[in-house]
């Protein structure tokens, strides 16, 4: 499974957290879930903890999980 890449992020100075994905906005943090995200991302790989967070992630699956008989919707 490939590594995630992509993914930055902008702290504001409100205190808000803008997370992006390839120039894309993928998601918006503030309080204290922005406090945790910035924890996080300077403890582990950044990019690991923002695909994490944003949810933009793959799991390695999809492909087995798409050609699994159950999914072929009568054609066998």
């Amino acid at each position: 499974m490939p590594r995630p890449h992509g993914f930055s992020y902008e702290r504001r100075a409100d205190g808000t957290v803008v997370l992006t994905h390839q120039g894309r906005a993928a998601g918006t943090l503030r309080g204290s879930r922005a406090e945790k995200f910035l924890a996080e991302v300077a403890s582990g790989d950044a990019q690991l903890v923002m695909a994490r967070w944003t949810g933009s992630y793959k799991f390695g699956n999809e492909r087995t999980a798409r050609n699994h008989p159950r999914h072929q919707g009568g054609r066998r």
